[in-house]
């Protein structure tokens, strides 16, 4: 068997570099925090410091997974200040900062566009689709697909990508980087063209395994652990589709069964009204500080989530700040069937994510009964009709 043992080395100096970067962007030590904040259970950076003993290794460990290496060029591409603001942003789309959802892994936008790079480099070792992998998030705002939500986007949740281009063409690090290797903004702004990256609902590509395998681990459930993750990933290769197009496919079917399982409990909890309800009640106090002037479009791009909760909760507009606080501090939300007058009542269509991933070829619906009733559980997937929370409306 091949020692990896050295790669493994170089992984663990390159990770050690980023997260101090990632760490130095946030200036602990000139942080300040009031009465309330520094009591509440779910401070930011306290979280933060209390995980990095232990999680950071836990993602480490799954960047391994991923692959064997980390190529030079793409860490100079993951240092730059483009990629490293989403450093601030939680890919649990805002979730993370509630009490209605059992305690979650801290994994930010720019963890997950690593890995995906990672998934892609690994399968194709080819820069041009490694960094169009990399930069596929680049443009992605706080609370994520709430601001989706924001902007009444909630099937296609894809609103916020139109500025990948333009982010990238405006930084003067990315520019040289892509000068130097000769490669054009065209060939990286828009990783829907490889479909190794990504692809169409159901189809397994990159994006759609790396948010499997890491809200898997606990980032927003705990379905399987590190030798799950190992075996699951082990057992995938670059097969032919239907249409003789190159797709991400499992070898052994019962493995492929064990994914669709974890795949579809974690389908369901992406558009559970605990869910739907929090990404809306985000977007629409994104939505009311725009009207109030406190907010603007840029601050949702160019600040942390951590900074921009603070501007929410010290805001002077009491409404905005105590509803937020409730939401952040509840442990359960009411539904029912019917809407609640006066209250803040939400009736929200989200986009079903699921995967019918390839075995040797074929979908896994088509050769398996197992994972054709879990697919068929993630489409038909039914929650109350309106979710809401014990105070009234914005």
């Amino acid at each position: 068997m091949e020692d990896f043992s050295e790669d493994y080395k170089v992984i663990e100096e390159k990770l050690s570099i980023l997260e101090k970067k990632k760490l130095d962007t946030l200036n602990l030590n000139a942080i300040t925090f009031s009465p309330q904040q520094l009591m509440a259970d779910r401070d930011i950076e306290r979280e933060k410091q209390i995980r990095d003993n232990t999680l950071n290794e836990k993602i480490k460990e799954y960047f391994k997974i991923l692959s064997d290496e980390i190529p030079d060029f793409l860490n100079e591409y993951i240092n730059t200040k483009e990629m490293q603001k989403q450093s601030g942003i939680s890919v649990s789309c805002g979730t993370y900062y509630t009490k209605l959802f059992d305690k979650m892994i801290w994994y930010s936008s720019l963890d997950h566009s690593i890995a995906v790079s990672l998934i892609v480099w690994n399968f194709t070792k080819d820069k041009k689709q490694t960094l169009a992998g990399l930069f596929h998030d680049i443009a992605t705002p706080v609370f994520k697909h709430s601001i989706d939500f924001m902007n009444g986007d909630y099937e296609k949740q894809e609103s916020t990508e139109e500025l990948t281009t333009r982010i990238i063409n405006e930084s003067q690090e990315i520019m040289k980087l892509l000068k130097r290797d000769g490669i054009k903004v065209e060939e990286v702004d828009n990783y829907h063209i490889y479909p190794i990256a990504d692809n169409d609902t159901p189809m397994l590509s990159a994006d759609r395994l790396e948010y499997t395998l890491s809200n898997g681990l606990g980032v927003r459930k705990k379905v399987w652990n590190l030798n799950d993750i190992k075996e699951i990933y082990d057992n995938i290769e670059v097969q032919k589709n239907e249409q003789g197009i190159d797709e991400l496919g499992f070898k052994d079917k019962t493995i492929a069964e064990k994914f669709v399982k974890g795949m579809r409990i974690l389908s369901n909890s992406y558009i559970d009204n605990k869910t739907k309800l929090s990404m809306q009640f985000l977007a629409d106090i994104m939505k009311n500080m725009s009207y109030k002037n406190l907010i603007t479009k840029k601050d949702l791009y160019e600040l942390s989530e951590k900074e921009v909760i603070e501007k929410i909760e010290n805001c002077n507009y009491k409404d905005i700040s105590k509803k937020f606080n409730f939401w952040k501090n509840a442990y359960e939300i009411k539904e029912s069937d019917k809407e609640v007058k006066g209250k803040y009542c939400v009736n929200i269509n989200a986009k079903i994510r699921y995967i019918n991933p390839l075995v040797n070829g074929k979908r896994i619906s088509e050769i398996s009964e197992i994972a054709k009733e879990e697919i068929k559980k993630a489409l038909e997937y039914k929650t109350y009709k309106y979710a809401y929370l014990d105070f009234d409306n914005f």
